[in-house]
């Protein structure tokens, strides 16, 4: 297995870009961007695939500079107050091949100093997948607690997203699951410290996390009708 992906240098830029978020210094500094940055997580991502695919062989891994798993580091600031042109974090979605846009889980990573993360699982899904992965845990709520329990995501994978005030209309209130079914994202994450991510191992223990929530993106892709 290759050695260290990531180097310190990926978060000493990303630092910097905090500092001067403006096109002129990043016109200056977009050599190292590419070789440390970006160069460097299109390699880790080329490598993940594989492993990933064992996974979940419904999984993409694309580590096409343009339009592949790689998010842009450039910011979409038509609609925003903020008009920093960059992102100051690196990010990767691994969608499901029968949906990028959100009809289906996905496997996520976010590189950033001091707040890096790995996770899975759908952000925002549209009214009629929502309700079959809320109709799901009723049905089940035996497989649903397994696939989410701690033992199984391990103790440091956590939910996240946003969440009703009230159970939807058409749940038990008292449901052992209720605060589950509140949700409306249905993601899991674990918040990773940049010495994990710069250690040799790192493409490993990610795919190692991937492996443990591979039983909620099954559970979540039965639910909204993928394989």
């Amino acid at each position: 297995m290759p050695g260290q992906y990531i180097s310190p240098e990926l978060f000493k830029f990303l630092t910097e870009l905090r500092t001067h978020n403006n096109r002129e210094w990043f016109l200056k500094n977009k050599e190292r961007y590419e070789t440390h940055v970006q160069d460097a997580f299109l390699r880790f991502i080329a490598d993940l695939g594989p492993g990933l695919r064992k996974i979940n062989p419904n999984i993409v891994a694309d580590p096409a500079a343009n339009g592949g798993s790689m998010m842009r580091i450039y910011r979409d600031i038509r609609f925003s107050r903020d008009k920093s042109p960059y992102k100051t974090a690196v990010g990767a979605h691994f969608w499901h091949k029968k949906g990028k846009e959100g009809v289906a889980p996905a496997y996520y990573m976010r590189l950033e100093p001091g707040g890096s993360l790995i996770g899975a699982g759908i952000w925002q899904p549209e009214p009629a997948a929502l309700k079959n992965i809320r109709d799901a845990i009723v049905a089940d709520p035996r497989r649903w607690k397994r696939a989410t329990s701690a033992g199984t995501l391990g103790v440091q994978c956590t939910m996240a997203g946003e969440s009703l005030q009230r159970v939807p209309r058409g749940y038990d209130p008292d449901h052992p699951f209720a605060e589950d079914l509140k949700r409306k994202d249905f993601t899991v994450g674990v918040q990773l410290s940049d010495k994990e991510v710069l250690k040799s191992d790192f493409l490993a223990s990610t795919l190692a996390a991937y492996r443990k929530m591979a039983p909620f993106v099954s559970f979540l892709s039965d639910a909204v009708g993928v394989p």
